[in-house]
Formats: structure tokens, sequence, C-alpha cells
């Protein structure tokens, strides 16, 4: 009888970049029939603790503990889905056959810099390559994102109703104020505002000026899972450049996704969204200004600003109608 290989994934972040190693997990799990484990910290293992095809985790902490721990489990082989000083170090201390995914420096060097775009591909595919030893295929399939009890939020899921995420990681990435209120003071729906504490103000200052007065303020309020759960739910999922695009291209849901610093073409847009997709991008330029998104070569307080709030209502519209 053929011996079950055991295999580790690690991916430490954030939780875009989790939820993109969700496809390659599925396909080894279902494709090798291995034993699937994986590596990331404490703060994200609510992206995966629920996901079917991984049979154990094993949460990065403080604890030199750790090694000793991952030495007992007698992996076959390290999937480094991350590719830092980190997981290098751990890979070292285990002394394990791994394979790790490209950073693709001199690639991203030159779609920033140059507008020079030798990636043309999604990130997904590039974590695929990492598999390309035990014949694992890509089946196509998207993210995933499993909910394992719906909560109750006092929110009504049967009304019609448009979340936005108007969070970012940086100013550069964020719609303003005036963007995003001058888009739903012509939207006839309710409105759910998504986004972390930092985000807070800023929508009750859009509550504060919309002439729609039926908005809800989430911003802080709620846990991945619940925001989760109203993405669900949703009638259009709008977002900047964030985490929780990502987990909403694993549901049957419409996304509007904004783009200025950073660009889709950098391989990081909503893989395979089960609806459809749009990317709204700034026109100052076809190419990134960054790589994270936390400087623009255009304007200050970034060129995502420059997307008109006309050209956003008029891709709502064209999904609702």
């Amino acid at each position: 009888m053929q011996k079950q290989l055991k295999i580790l994934f690690i991916r430490f972040s954030s939780i875009g970049d989790i939820i993109l190693t969700t496809p390659i997990v599925r396909c080894v799990k279902l494709q090798v029939a291995a034993q699937v484990h994986f590596l990331t910290k404490k703060k994200y293992n609510i992206l995966i603790e629920n996901n079917k095809y991984i049979d154990k985790i094993y949460l990065l902490d403080n604890s030199k503990t750790i090694y000793s721990q991952l030495e007992k489990e007698g992996y076959d082989y390290i999937l480094d889905l991350h590719n830092n000083l980190r997981s290098n170090y751990i890979k070292f201390k285990l002394s394990i056959k791994s394979y790790s995914v490209s950073k693709n420096i001199l690639e991203k060097y030159l779609l920033i810099n140059f507008g020079i775009n030798q990636l043309n591909n999604h990130v997904v595919n590039r974590y695929f390559k990492t598999v390309n030893f035990l014949n694992v295929k890509n089946d196509k399939l998207g993210v995933d994102y499993f909910l394992k009890d719906e909560k109750n939020l006092n929110y009504d899921y049967k009304q019609a109703y448009l979340a936005w995420c108007i969070g970012g990681t940086y100013e550069q990435k964020k719609l303003s104020i005036n963007q995003i209120k001058d888009v739903i003071d012509k939207v006839d729906l309710p409105i759910v505002l998504l986004a972390g504490d930092d985000e807070k103000a800023y929508a009750n200052d859009i509550i504060r000026i919309s002439k729609n007065k039926n908005i809800t303020n989430f911003c802080g309020k709620l846990s991945i899972n619940e925001s989760a759960y109203l993405i669900k739910y949703s009638k259009l999922f709008l977002t900047n450049d964030t985490g929780m695009m990502h987990i909403a291209s694993s549901f049957d849901v419409p996304i509007i996704s904004f783009w200025g610093c950073t660009k889709p073409s950098l391989g990081f847009y909503a893989y395979q969204a089960k609806k459809s997709l749009m990317n709204i991008e700034s026109k100052n330029s076809k190419r990134p200004c960054s790589r994270h998104g936390s400087n623009c070569r255009y304007k200050k307080e970034g060129c995502i600003k420059t997307i008109s709030s006309n050209e956003i209502l008029k891709n709502i519209n064209s999904i609702l109608d």
C-alpha cells in the first residue's frame, strides 16, 4: 500500500494572500489525496479554520516549540507560498524537501517602473508552479471561504442591498468620502459600509453628508466572518483592493473593485469570481505606482481619487439592471 503524503503549506499573511492559496490547497488535497497541513499567523486562523481541505492548522506565535511540533509531523514536502526570511528559516530548521513560490522581483520592477508586463498571470497561477512535481493541475474552480454558522446580525438579508468595503491598507488605495457619497446619493438601495476601526469615522462622515438615509455603518463592529455574511447576501459588492475582495470572490455575488496605485496587472485581482467582476482603474496610467499601494506617482493621496463617480454609477446600474 502506497504511503499517503504529508504536505505542509506555509503562508503567514495577509487576508487576501491566504485566501488565494485555497485553490492549490484544494487541488493538492483532491488530486494527490495527501494529508494537508497549513502554517499561518494566529490572527488569520479564522480564514481557514473551516476549510474542509485542510487536515491540521499550525499557528505561528512567539513560542519556539512550533519547530519541534512541526519536526514530529514528518512531512514529505513543504510548499512555501510566502517565501520570506521566516519561512526560509523554518525550511532550514526542518530540512525537508521544499518548493517555494517565486517573488518575481524583476518582473514587478519592470512593470512598476517601465510598464513592461512580463507577469501576465494571476498569483494563483504562480502558486501552482510549486506543485508541478506532483502533476497537480488547477481545477479553475476559484477560491474557497467556508462559513460554518450563519450569525444573526439583526439585519434583513432578504432585502436587496449593496455592501461596500471602504477600507484599505493605505490612504492611496481608498476612494475618497466624496467619491463614495456622490455614488450612493444616486443609489436607491440600502447600503452597508464595511471596514475596520480606522474607517469608523470615515463611514460616519459619508452618512452625515449623503442624501441616502438608508446607510448602515458596520465599520469596526464585525468580525471577518460577520462581514463575509453581509457580502454573501448582498446584491452587489463594491471594494477597494482589499482582502475582503478575495473573500467575496468565493461567493455568488458580483464585484466591482477600484484600483489606483495598485493594478490588476500585478496579478492580485479577485480570482475566478463566480459572477461578474468589474475592475475600475484610474486613467492616469496602466502601470502600478507601487507594489502595495503605499505611494502614488501622480497624486499624494492616490490616483484612485481620480476615478469618476459617474463611471462607478454606470457600472453599478449595468449590473443591477
